[in-house]
């Protein structure tokens, strides 16, 4: 029997395990004129017998045309922690600043955007008005794109708040539907819940799949409470975000140094006439060049490339040719993808081959990385300068080697040198 205080602010479809729910709940049609309630998207297939059915977030349960959805609003608050954060360490002054203004945003139910260089410490800034909100007795989730950024958040979370219970919730994480106080999850997760939260942080709001996807954003809207606000963190904010900024309808902060005072580093460009892996399979000598350089400093090295089935040539290859290091792939659909990156970020692989999906959010002490064709359309602008963030996060490896190849030198590419470059002023 699941108590009705375990669904604090969630929403479901009548009749989906009902007879294991006790208690009272507001029913609402599940699809109104043709729009699904859940994520908002005009349902144009049909079942045999000519009801519409929501194909969007059908990986939650299919809503068709006559149900209807349970919600249990989200009506007065949590008990109030009294000292919730366990985290002891200090601030550098401008972080300490962009803090207090995140509190004073929050008191105000005012929405936020925090533009921060990679690196600067977001999640730390962040400390201070979860424990505003646990200290008040209100409800807080930290919702990212990407499944890599949730397992990422979690356990430093965990580790300042550690006597608080967090919810941890991605599309790899099957439990018990629970109510904690404190959610970290995926933007798709969002669509679980309705008016339950007094503060959503949107963190990498940029990232795909969140960005322009409408959906996701109904989600975030759909989950926090009327008198609720959200918070969006970023290092490489759209001109929409920026815009809403500059006419005052969102606070705005600016860090543009990272938390250790070190500059972005500016990466290398390499010019590439010929292909970078031959017919034969074989890897242009530049870049076995450079990376025979990294692997001699005893640097990781992470190495970006635009197509999945690019992976298996380059790992079968540079295998061959460094028989004594570890070389391994990864990509969004790789089940083994959070225990390579594990072993990656434990220095147990030297060479980690992958897609975007580490462009941003992860953090690797003492890595260099190479982008092998920059110029590809999947690299755009914020894609760029995020994987170049990758580089210089420790205190004590502020700078690195992050070179882009390309054969053709694109806008997306210049762009982000001069964003770099302009964060460094």
């Amino acid at each position: 029997m699941i108590l009705m205080t375990k669904l604090k602010g969630r929403q479901w479809i009548s009749d989906q395990n009902n007879h294991n729910i006790n208690g009272e709940t507001t029913k609402v049609p599940a699809m109104i004129n043709g729009i699904c309630q859940r994520c908002n998207t005009k349902a144009v297939s049909k079942l045999p017998d000519g009801r519409r059915y929501c194909r969007e977030c059908i990986g939650l349960g299919r809503i068709t045309e006559g149900d209807e959805l349970e919600r249990n609003v989200e009506n007065g608050n949590y008990p109030k922690i009294l000292t919730p954060l366990s985290w002891r360490e200090t601030l550098t002054e401008q972080q300490e600043l962009i803090s207090r203004e995140l509190v004073n945003s929050f008191k105000e139910r005012r929405n936020h955007l925090i533009h921060a260089v990679t690196g600067a410490g977001k999640t730390e800034m962040l400390f201070k008005v979860v424990e505003e909100a646990l200290k008040g007795g209100f409800r807080i989730a930290i919702a990212t794109p990407r499944i890599d950024v949730v397992d990422e958040l979690f356990p430093r979370f965990q580790a300042a708040f550690e006597n608080v219970k967090i919810g941890k919730y991605h599309g790899r994480e099957h439990h018990e539907v629970r109510d904690e106080q404190f959610v970290i999850c995926t933007t798709h997760q969002l669509l679980k819940f309705y008016q339950a939260f007094d503060l959503i942080v949107i963190d990498e709001v940029d990232s795909f799949p969140f960005y322009e996807n409408k959906m996701l954003h109904f989600a975030a809207e759909n989950a926090v409470k009327k008198v609720g606000c959200t918070f969006f963190l970023t290092a490489t904010p759209d001109s929409k975000l920026l815009r809403q900024a500059k006419n005052k309808t969102i606070n705005y902060s600016l860090l543009k140094r990272r938390f250790h005072q070190g500059l972005l580093p500016v990466p290398k460009e390499k010019y590439f006439f010929k292909s970078y892996i031959s017919n034969k399979g074989k890897v242009h000598p530049t870049l076995i060049k450079q990376i025979k350089k990294i692997l001699d400093m005893k640097k990781l090295l992470l190495i970006f490339v635009p197509r999945i089935k690019e992976l298996s040539t380059y790992e079968k290859y540079l295998s061959s040719i460094f028989k004594t290091s570890k070389i391994v792939s990864v990509y969004a659909g790789d089940k083994d993808r959070q225990a390579k990156v594990a072993s990656f970020r434990r220095r147990e692989t030297d060479i980690l081959l992958t897609t975007t999906i580490l462009e941003r959010g992860v953090t690797f002490k003492h890595v260099q990385v190479i982008v092998i064709a920059a110029d590809d359309p999947i690299y755009n602008t914020p894609s760029l300068v995020q994987i170049a963030g990758r580089v210089g996060r420790s205190a004590d490896d502020r700078d690195g080697l992050v070179l882009f190849c390309y054969h053709k030198y694109t806008k997306s590419i210049q762009e982000a040198m001069k964003q770099i470059r302009m964060m460094n002023r």
